[in-house]
């Protein structure tokens, strides 16, 4: 009968009249037959079953077999005994060898019939035996698969006591060699499934014999903490960890991360492995397992093992929102990471680049899963915007890709920043701050935050920016008896030299700290800078002076000499005057008084004032960016408030309202004359500077830095409760009161007043009103009799008696305050420099050479400076930055007066300054000090580079993330259950997801 079968089978007939055939010798198999016959034809059906060419061949022996282990039971028992077991697992079958690919299918077909058989025990005892010790030769995914299936489906064949522990490692061992060399999708579902069976086999053995579950852990972490490695382990691991019961995680992360002999590099090996888990698609709790050992991680205060992992692998976990299969863990992985990643914004921003594609491709999806993820998204990004403020320029994309999504309030963010971070210490953390690797393509230098200093870092990038000053500054003589303006010198002359990208500014902040701060505290910047600029000016009040006289000048008469030479550096560059003039309006009397000033604090008007209606007394005018030719009457002089508010005669052109004005666009020659919106030409239109005039000029509903002027300026009232004491009525007396700037400062700085004492509260509210900051400003200045005869010069001779003159000022520095309170929040300042000199043009009559307007509006850079980051910036983002970011509003301005006639009087410290400008010329001690720093820095920098190779060269190589983000480009052929938006990939991408 065996040969009848082999020939038929070998013949060449179709399948189906072979078919017939094989059905006849089959039937008659079922009939009782001789041992001898039986053996033939057990024989033949093995050779078809283990060596059969066609997957026919092996399915006629698998029936056969099938046959004769029902009806010859006995015959099959002898057949299928142990030694030919053996001989088959070891030796593998006929000509094929070890190369027999199905010999542990044969064994479980044949199994089934000899399980109550007398030699059933020896078979379970060989297969025990060898079974673990074909999984210590690592056998393939397919291979190993079959393995688990036989051992699944007869347990008494796995192996027991202590050979059960090294089959679960070895086993271990086996899924960490796991490869799928194909890219097709069919052979990565069935490398899945076949994972999959191994790793059930495992979770089998752990519930019947929960002793081996931790040894098995720590074979498993043996594995990715490996740095001897030539290949990284198979992220097919990431099948096993999911069986492990939760309620045994506390336990396993507490000895993880307390173990000793556990090495930062493998610790830092292994967390970065299993975070590429997080990629896995058929893995259940992966990511509560990799957000367990960061938090174990944190517990134990392994910061710089948190950090390099984080850095390396949140772009790769980032990536993996694009695939719904895997999205949820990769979310939750995300979230975690970027939530507890609060020393620094590096993480984010790493992130910032891939967002707007990846929300585009959420939104394109339109899923359940995808909306979800969005909304969370958006939350978390709001978090990081929220804890890292001051990048408006980064943030603009970003912020714009997520407008439409729901924005949690600040107790949810709080919440969610509070419950993540690493830790509550913020000083554990001070070694951590951001790494820089090199300088910042401007050319600036950064300063560090010691911990809530951003009020002082922005506040000295402002001074550092006010180049007339530091170059004065930077100018004293060594030995000048003045401690601070010492720390100050060396302070700018590190922010000017230095090799570093940042530097800290610790020695200064301790030296100027006023008393009432609190450490660690965040605090008002402009309640520094007023108290800096007080004790510096104090400083060289009591008699320390740095500077050398000024030159006498031949228009200058002794009263005015005397009065500049007895002036500090402080008063020089930041000092103004003001008169502040009190009329009782019954006797028309008027007291006056003058008082110094370094800075003007601007309040808001009440709500219900129209700004735009009413008529300022003493006009401030906001010009726009544009080529302005000053005209020739610009030092005309004005007459005295009273004297306009007098009853207007007919005809008197003088008594007009001088409303403010905001001018446009114009070329260079022409008057400049008021523009409305309507007014404005289609070849206006087209000046690629356009924009920004539109930004220079505020909308009609808003207010701009010359209103809060104009306002500060304006006549009060005294009148009821607040009525005037008049000395000649000798009684209370209604009475105006007005402010008038007799002085205008080199810098003029500006505080608007945004916080307010809310009593309801009991604390201090911000106002969020955006400003429209112009960048030229026109200062009414009050300038005395004698002094106008100096002023008189051709056409701009004034009357005589005293009159109000126009100076401009130039914007060249915004500390911007992002938050709501002034005891929480963020600053970071935008900044320029404006200087009087245009290069290789000689002085003209002894006097600097104006600058263009146009270099002054557009030439100059702006940049951003946010505590250690600088970055080129434009006035654009200044203007922007409150439309975009309404918690972002600027709070401190600095503005530069421009030299010309208009400001003769005040000209003699520009002047200086200019002199000093140049390459200032250090003293030999801190020319050393830089030196000898820069060559620490470069040391530095050698030692950490050595360090870090090291240390880096321990993460485990991830395949390139960015591929993921890239494979999704409107890319809508490919089909199938496995598409990105599928829950996969499409062919090729599903790979990329899995491995």
């Amino acid at each position: 009968m065996d040969k009848i079968l082999e020939a038929v089978v070998m013949s060449s007939y179709p399948n189906n009249v072979k078919q017939g055939l094989v059905r006849r010798v089959i039937e008659a198999s079922k009939q009782p037959m001789d041992s001898e016959q039986c053996w033939s034809m057990l024989e033949l059906s093995t050779k078809l079953y283990l060596t059969g060419d066609t997957k026919y061949k092996r399915e006629i022996g698998k029936e056969v077999l099938e046959v004769y282990g029902h009806y010859h039971p006995e015959e099959f028992e002898e057949f299928f005994n142990v030694r030919f077991l053996l001989s088959l697992l070891q030796e593998g079958y006929g000509p094929l060898g070890k190369r027999s690919h199905y010999v542990l299918d044969y064994i479980q077909l044949g199994l089934q019939f000899v399980l109550e058989s007398p030699s059933a025990n020896s078979i379970f005892s060989l297969l025990r035996i060898e079974v673990l010790r074909k999984i210590c030769e690592k056998p393939s995914p397919k291979q190993c698969a079959k393995i688990s299936k036989l051992l699944t489906q007869h347990p008494q064949c796995i192996p027991t006591g202590k050979h059960q522990l090294l089959f679960c490692q070895q086993l271990i061992r086996c899924i960490g060699h796991f490869q799928c060399v194909s890219e097709e999708e069919e052979q990565i579902m069935e490398f899945l499934e076949q994972v999959n069976k191994v790793s059930g086999l495992l979770q089998r053995i752990w519930r019947t014999q929960t002793t081996t579950i931790l040894p098995s852990l720590k074979e498993l972490f043996t594995i990715i903490s490996s740095t001897e490695e030539q290949e990284a382990p198979s992220n097919a691991l990431a099948s096993v960890v999911q069986f492990v019961p939760l309620e045994l995680m506390d336990g396993v992360i507490r000895n993880l991360t307390n173990d000793d002999s556990i090495t930062d590099v493998q610790m830092m090996m292994a967390i970065g492995r299993m975070i590429d888990w997080v990629s896995w698609p058929l893995g259940k709790n992966i990511d509560k397992w990799i957000i367990a050992l960061l938090k174990g991680l944190a517990a134990v205060k392994k910061f710089s093992i948190l950090i390099e992992v984080t850095l390396s692998k949140i772009e790769k976990v980032f990536s993996k929102l694009l695939y719904p299969i895997v999205r949820e863990g990769a979310l939750s992985v995300l979230q975690y990471m970027l939530l507890s990643f609060q020393h620094s914004h590096e993480a984010f921003h790493l992130l910032l680049p891939h967002i707007p594609r990846l929300v585009a491709s959420l939104k394109k999806e339109d899923s359940n899963s995808a909306t979800s993820s969005l909304e969370q998204l958006a939350e978390l990004i709001h978090c990081m915007f929220f804890r890292f403020s001051g990048f408006p320029d980064l943030y603009e994309p970003v912020l714009e890709a997520v407008k439409a999504l729901p924005i949690p309030n600040e107790d949810r963010i709080k919440h969610l920043l509070g419950q993540n971070a690493w830790t509550s210490q913020k000083n554990e953390l001070a070694c951590f701050y951001p790494r820089l690797a090199s300088k910042s393509e401007t050319g600036k230098i950064g300063l560090i935050n010691l911990g809530n200093t951003c009020y002082m870092n922005s506040i000295i990038q402002s001074l550092f920016m006010a180049s007339d000053f530091r170059h004065s500054v930077l100018n004293l003589t060594e030995g000048n008896s003045q401690p601070l303006m010492t720390k100050l010198q060396w302070l700018f002359a590190f922010l000017e030299h230095s090799q570093r990208p940042a530097i800290s500014p610790e020695s200064f902040l301790s030296a100027s700290w006023p008393p009432w701060f609190t450490p660690g505290a965040q605090q008002d910047c402009s309640e520094y800078l007023k108290y800096l600029l007080d004790r510096l000016h104090e400083e060289e009040k009591t008699g320390k002076r740095i500077y050398q006289k000024l030159k006498e000048s031949s228009l200058m008469s002794q009263a005015v000499e005397h009065h500049y030479l007895h002036k500090t550096l402080i008063e020089k560059m930041f000092g103004g005057k003001m008169m502040t003039k009190i009329r009782c309006l019954k006797c028309l009397n008027v007291s006056s008084r003058e008082e110094a000033f370094t800075d003007l604090s601007l309040a808001f008007p009440p709500s219900d004032k129209n700004m735009h209606g009413s008529t300022p007394v003493l006009p401030v005018e906001e010009i726009g960016p544009q080529f302005i030719e000053v005209p020739e009457n610009a030092g005309q002089l004005a007459g005295s408030p009273w004297i306009r508010r007098k009853a207007p005669m007919a005809g008197d052109p003088a008594t007009l309202p001088m409303l403010v004005e905001t001018l446009g666009f114009q070329e260079p020659g022409k008057a400049a004359n008021p523009l409305s919106g309507n007014d404005v030409s289609m070849d206006t239109a087209k000046d690629p500077f356009s924009a920004f005039g539109e930004q220079a000029c505020a909308p009609k509903d808003s207010r701009s830095v010359p209103d809060l002027i104009n306002y500060f300026l304006s006549p009060e009232r005294l009148t009821a409760e607040n009525k005037y004491h008049c000395e000649k009525c000798a009684s209370l007396q209604d009475a105006e009161k007005v402010a008038e700037l007799t002085e205008g400062p080199h810098y003029l700085i500006l505080t608007l007043l945004r916080f307010s004492f809310d009593p309801r509260t009991m604390k201090r509210k911000k106002i969020l009103d955006n400003i429209s900051i112009p960048v030229v400003l026109k200062l009414p200045i009050l300038v005395a009799p004698e002094e106008t005869e100096v002023c008189r010069c051709g056409k701009d001779s004034a009357a005589s008696g005293s009159g109000f003159m126009s100076v401009l000022y130039d914007l060249c520095s915004v500390v911007v305050h992002s938050g709501i309170s002034s005891e929480s929040g963020h600053y970071y300042c935008y900044s320029r420099e404006c200087t009087d000199t245009v290069p290789h043009e000689q002085p003209r009559d002894g006097m600097p050479k104006p600058a263009s307007d146009k270099q002054l509006d557009f030439e100059i850079q702006w940049y951003l400076f946010n505590d250690t980051r600088v970055s080129f910036s434009s006035f654009e983002s200044v203007s922007n930055v409150t439309s975009f970011f309404p918690k972002d509003t600027a709070y401190v301005l600095f503005y530069r007066q421009r030299p010309g006639r208009q400001s003769c009087l005040l000209h003699e410290a520009p002047a200086e300054a200019g002199r000093l400008h140049g390459e200032p010329s250090l003293h030999k001690d801190l020319m050393e000090a830089i030196s000898k720093d820069n060559i620490l820095y470069l040391q530095e920098q050698e030692k950490e580079a050595r360090n870090r190779a090291a240390y880096i060269s321990a993460l485990p190589k991830s395949p390139l993330w960015w591929k993921d983000l890239d494979r999704d480009k409107d890319d809508d052929s490919s089909s199938g259950g496995c598409s990105p938006a599928a829950g996969g990939g499409g062919s090729g991408s599903f790979h990329g997801l899995v491995f």
